[in-house]
């Protein structure tokens, strides 16, 4: 039976290397010297370091360049909290998604069941896998999903006939 797998899946080599490029560029720039700007990956967090909020905004700006130039959706980007260090110095930590939450996984179930196709929606851990008789069915139900829910960075992936 055909089916494919809807997944929501940043590629984590090339946003290490947007990070380690962004690092580059913020080493390098003119005023960015003698501050404490900086941005680091561990695991999946990018921490982005400056001397004030608006430092932060330019450093995130620079990142959101390197992820967009290698091919990476910076919706996979979860912005946290500005935190203060000390004295004046700020830092912000970004997470990058990995997964679909349970409520957009049921959302999407809701959408191939509303839609009337001959497929069948099951969620399977942080992927939703769609399965149907037909290929046609299957690449329309791609159509519906893409459709309705732009608000995340979706693929498809594991397509079997």
């Amino acid at each position: 039976m055909p089916s494919f797998d809807t997944v929501s899946e940043a590629n984590l080599v090339e946003v290490k290397n947007a990070v380690e490029n962004a690092a580059k560029e913020i080493a390098t720039r003119f005023d960015f010297k003698g501050t404490s700007a900086a941005i680091e990956l561990k695991d999946k967090d990018i921490t982005m370091f400056g001397d004030a909020e608006f430092q932060l905004t330019q450093v995130e700006d620079i990142l959101r360049n390197k992820l967009t130039k290698r091919n990476v959706d910076v919706r996979f980007l979860d912005k946290g909290d500005v935190q203060k260090i000390g004295g004046d110095k700020v830092k912000q930590v970004v997470k990058v998604r990995n997964g679909i939450e349970s409520d957009a996984a049921k959302k999407i179930q809701r959408l191939i069941k509303d839609s009337k196709l001959k497929v069948q929606a099951a969620i399977q851990g942080d992927a939703v896998r769609v399965t149907g008789a037909k290929r046609d069915d299957l690449q329309a139900a791609m159509a519906a999903i893409r459709k309705d829910m732009d608000d995340l960075p979706l693929s498809f992936n594991n397509f079997r006939d």
